[in-house]
């Protein structure tokens, strides 16, 4: 290969990262592309050249075709790799690079084309003989698309036919809901795509989320190397992904690899793809869509297969033969893949933004991590929140769940809230540790995004490392915990805030310098604690401390009011407010909504002197590619709107002011004088 050979990542983040590694290994110069809001992304420092795209929305940025060949053209790129998102399964962009004189690595625009509209690939594919599932690909007026839904029957999914990643996807259930959930979908769609066509499937009941990855080169190969199980969805988006499926033996797994095989042959497929169906438990199976690009989940194939698809996509590229046949393929152990957001399962997956505190990876025989993540680099709200993925790799599927588990507790994340402790409960369950798990176990263990109450013996430690870190500093840096504050006699009270939560927690230094820490009726005993306070991250600290006689680590960062204290991979959040006026009991929320994050106010469902009830939906907002409803905290009248529908609001930024109703007798005459 020619030492000029430069590969252009049309990408962000993990994805960005790990095609590099690959592109290195395989004598690529590597170069990156960046928004203003990633202008110091890890992405951009690790390349060989980055070069600056301008604007911090996707729109403005990564999407922006005319950006990406200037940027290819600036560094004399020979070819693009787009990752997965963004343009990856964008037809005109692999035209354009084509057009441009740049190898693009992926299928041509054509099949893109063809296999990226849900609708025509369905008619495609249904052609080839691949199993279909019964459905309504046609006219998109209301009255339409209502009256085949009746006909298909509930529960119903709602697609965009130009759609991915469980974006402008909605389940209805019945009648009442179906209008809503249409607009919905073509909404996001419209946002997403760019275009709002839909097309209706009958929902599959206790299916599994199965996808076989194929591989085809321009010499006639064209190979699968198995499925992974991706039953585990929360809003239709893959959570944990596993290779090989509990529920695929042998002779399903060649059935469902040759359709796949002779639907990627069909279209004249090039390139690494994924073919997804859902598989019943009659051991049939549907196709539902086909992925033209590499897949997140990818890492869990290469575990098992032991080949890395990124080289075999540069290769493929290049105009290689696949270096392996279908017969060469076979499977070693078992992985499982988690992927690692920044949202708040408790309060319906809303994606986090902000400032990461502290980062750092786990490590062991058998783990590996794909992630951009540095201390303190900032979680924007421009683009997708996941911050990486974690994959764990056994010679069973026990084996690599156990080490999966401990990885997670081992990760130190501190920062926006993250899906962490969800996602030890997901490996935890009953369920999932039997291979039982399908697409709607979520949805029947409800109680994994249930709001949790913070034990009390971790409220009593944050407020012993709250009250040293508040109190002594001086001590506590020199790693001295026997100091004295005044009359040891008198306990020292605190509120601490958390999720909503506030705990009131006594503290009482006792004679021979141990603490005893009272949180509600329930009371723990700290003989001593040492500190060792981080020299690279400010505010970040290393507690050891003995706990009614068990001695345990702890690492907490500590701003001010601010306690983020970590225990097994779970973040708690503590908010020092006991000097802070106590809320009003009165009604349940300020009244005051604003925006979570960036965004845009999709719709304004209230407007000025409407009464509303605590829980009611009075706007929906779109922001890190999912539409999310914003609910009003209290019973009362809507007195302002902050923004009007369309606008692009700050986080932050208030939407509706909600005040009590004002009775008959309160109200001031019109001719009042003062």
């Amino acid at each position: 290969m020619s030492t000029t050979e430069t590969l252009l990542i049309a990408n962000r983040g993990e994805i960005a990262l790990r095609i590099m590694r690959t592109a290195r290994a395989e004598g690529y110069r590597t170069v990156a592309v960046y928004s203003d809001a990633d202008c110091y992304a890890l992405h951009a420092q690790t390349a060989d050249i980055a070069v600056p795209i301008g604007g911090q929305t996707s729109a403005e940025s990564y999407l922006d075709i005319q950006k990406i060949l200037a940027a290819a053209k600036k560094s004399g790129a020979t070819a693009v790799h787009p990752g997965y998102g963004f343009l990856a399964e964008n037809a005109e962009f692999a035209s354009a690079c084509e057009e441009n004189g740049l190898s693009f690595v992926g299928p041509s625009a054509e099949v893109i084309e063809l296999m990226g509209n849900k609708r025509k690939a369905k008619e495609f594919v249904a052609a080839a003989g691949v199993p279909c599932i019964p459905g309504f690909q046609g006219a998109q007026d209301d009255d339409t698309l209502i009256a085949e839904a009746r006909r298909i029957g509930f529960p119903l999914m709602i697609k965009a036919a130009a759609g991915g990643g469980g974006r402008g996807m909605r389940l209805a259930h019945g009648d009442s809901e179906l209008a809503s959930q249409l607009r919905a979908a073509r909404s996001e769609s419209m946002s997403a795509f760019g275009s709002d066509e839909l097309i209706l499937e009958k929902a599959l009941v206790n299916a599994r989320h199965i996808e076989i990855q194929v591989f085809a080169d321009r010499h006639g190969n064209c190979i699968h190397l198995g499925e992974r199980d991706c039953s585990v969805q929360r809003r239709h988006q893959k959570v944990v992904e596993e290779c090989p499926s509990p529920a695929v033996d042998t002779q399903l797994r060649e059935r469902m690899g040759q359709a796949a095989v002779d639907a990627a042959r069909a279209c004249g497929y090039l390139g690494a793809g994924t073919v997804e169906f859902l598989l019943c438990p009659n051991g049939e199976f549907y196709f539902l869509e086909m992925n033209t690009r590499l897949q997140v989940e990818h890492a869990v194939t290469e575990m098992v297969t032991g080949f890395d698809l990124v080289a075999w996509q540069l290769a493929v590229a290049r105009g290689e033969a696949l270096c392996v046949s279908q017969q060469q393929v076979t499977q070693q152990g078992h992985a499982i893949e988690v992927r690692l957001y920044a949202e708040d399962p408790e309060q319906q997956f809303l994606p986090q933004a902000g400032k990461v505190l502290h980062w750092k990876a786990p490590k062991g025989q058998g783990i590996r991590i794909d992630h951009a993540l540095k201390s303190g680099c900032e979680i924007t709200p421009f683009y997708d929140p996941m911050l990486g993925k974690l994959i764990a790799w056994g010679q069973d599927r026990e084996e690599a769940r156990r080490k999966l588990t401990q990885s997670l507790s081992q990760l130190e994340f501190i920062g926006p809230k993250n899906n962490i402790h969800f996602l030890q409960k997901i490996l935890a369950e009953s369920q999932f540790i039997a291979g039982d798990a399908d697409t709607s176990f979520l949805d029947q263990n409800s109680t994994l995004t249930s709001v949790e109450s913070v034990p009390a013996v971790v409220a009593a430690q944050a407020a012993l490392l709250n009250h040293l870190h508040q109190a002594n500093p001086q001590d506590r840096r020199s790693g001295r915990s026997d100091w004295r504050s005044g009359d040891n006699s008198v306990p020292t009270n605190y509120r601490l805030e958390i999720s909503g939560q506030t705990l009131n927690c006594e503290l009482l230094v006792l004679v021979d310098h141990s603490y005893q820490i009272s949180v509600g009726e329930q009371q723990f005993l700290i003989q001593w604690v040492h500190f060792k306070k981080s020299q690279k991250e400010s505010g970040l600290y290393s507690a050891e401390l003995l706990l009614d006689g068990v001695s345990q680590k702890r690492l907490f960062q500590a701003n001010q009011s601010n306690l983020h204290l970590l225990l097994d991979g779970r973040q708690f959040h503590f908010v020092d407010i006991t000097h802070a006026p106590a809320k009003s009991s009165f009604n349940e929320g300020s009244g005051r909504i604003t925006a979570p994050m960036d965004g845009c106010l999709v719709q304004v469902l209230v407007e000025p002197n409407q009464s509303v009830q605590r829980g009611d939906t009075i706007a929906l907002m779109e922001a890190m590619k999912m539409e999310h409803a914003l609910r009003a905290d209290r019973d009362g009248t809507v007195i302002k709107l902050g923004a009007c529908e369309g606008d692009q609001v700050r986080g932050g930024q208030l939407l509706v002011q909600i005040e009590d109703t004002p009775t008959e007798t309160a109200k001031i005459p019109s001719d009042a004088t003062s």
